[in-house]
Order: structure tokens, then sequence, then C-alpha cells
């Protein structure tokens, strides 16, 4: 989900304070899809912890930790790109210069995107950990859980932004590629129910 979430941010990319001003109802529209999204991740955070609780309950709860926490950072750090148009009003036009207050409008946006560098890099642990855990279960096919790790080392490099970003291309597709087919798995084929159980005991 991390790579339709990358993929998401790609509908409005704002440069400057003034490109949210300008396109206001388009970015309204991605600010509240955003949240939608964070919020299902949450939800598929906790049905992956109860499906791989049986495997390693200690690891499952890391792994749930991490991607809460990002998801957490990820939220607030959403109320930053908010700024320019609160900024924007008669009230801070008459107390401050045009200049000063795009200058604070940047800076907030900056925020948000060194903090969204931290909450992918945590939504890289969870992969990592979610991928250890499919690999260590004997319901999933191992090679799901591959896949999972090596995208989640991949989101790694955001620890290094001017790196990742160079790279974006390279870290997204098998991100996409091993998260979309850890959700086509789970919808169409699902997981040995037999096996879930014996480990359930």
């Amino acid at each position: 989900m991390l790579s339709f979430l990358f993929a998401l941010g790609t509908l409005f990319t704002p440069g400057t304070p003034k490109d949210i001003v300008a396109h206001e109802p388009l970015f309204r529209l991605e600010f509240a899809v955003g949240l939608i999204w964070i919020a299902l991740y949450i939800a598929v955070t906790a049905f992956l912890y109860s499906l791989f609780r049986p495997v390693d309950r200690r690891l499952a709860l890391l792994a749930a930790f991490f991607s809460l926490v990002a998801c957490t950072i990820q939220t607030f750090a959403s109320i930053f790109q908010l700024v320019p148009l609160v900024v924007g009003g008669s009230q801070y036009t008459n107390a401050f210069r045009v200049d000063q207050l795009q200058a604070l409008s940047q800076m907030f946006l900056d925020l948000n995107v060194q903090a969204n560098y931290i909450a992918v890099v945590l939504f890289g642990l969870f992969d990592i950990l979610i991928g250890y855990l499919i690999f260590r279960s004997t319901f999933m096919p191992r090679v799901l859980g591959v896949l999972m790790a090596i995208a989640g080392l991949l989101w790694l490099t955001f620890l290094y932004p001017p790196l990742a970003n160079r790279m974006l291309v390279e870290i997204e597709a098998p991100g996409f590629v091993a998260e979309l087919a850890l959700m086509l798995w789970l919808l169409i084929r699902g997981v040995n129910v037999q096996r879930w159980k014996e480990l359930s005991v």
C-alpha cells in the first residue's frame, strides 16, 4: 500500500505555497483521499497483525508498531500542508509581509516532506518484518515474503533522501510489485487455513 500512497501523491504535487492556493479544490481532494488512505493502512496493519500473530506475536506486534507510528507521523505532518491556505487569510496579511508568509508556508511544506521521509523508513521496517513473518509462516508462499522484505529494504533508502529521490522509480517499482502481489494473493487465494489454525493453537 505504500507504493499506492506514493502514486496518490502525484495527483497534485505543490511546488510552492502559491500552487496550493491556486489549485485549492484539487489540493483539498488529495488531502482528503490521503487521510482516507492512511485510515485504510491502519486497518491493513491490524489485519496483518492478527494474521501473523500466530507466527511470532512479538515480531507481529513490532511490525504493527512501526506501521502505526508511521501513519501517525503522516497524519500530523499532513497538517503542515494546510498552512498556505491558513496564512492566506486577511488577518495574517495585515500583520506580515507577503514574502514572510510565503517563506513560513514553504517552511511547513518542507517539514511535511521531511516528516514523510521518516514515515517511509518506518514503513520500510514494517515491510521487512511482514516479509520475514510471511517467510517463516507455513500458510503463505515464501516468495511473497522475499518480495516484501526487498521492498522494505529499498524503502530504507529514504534514510538518505537525496539518494532515494534519484532512485525513486527503482524503489517504487519493486514495492508496487511486492505489495500488489501480497494483496492479490490474500484476496484471491487467501491462506492455508489448516496450517494457520495449527500455528494458532
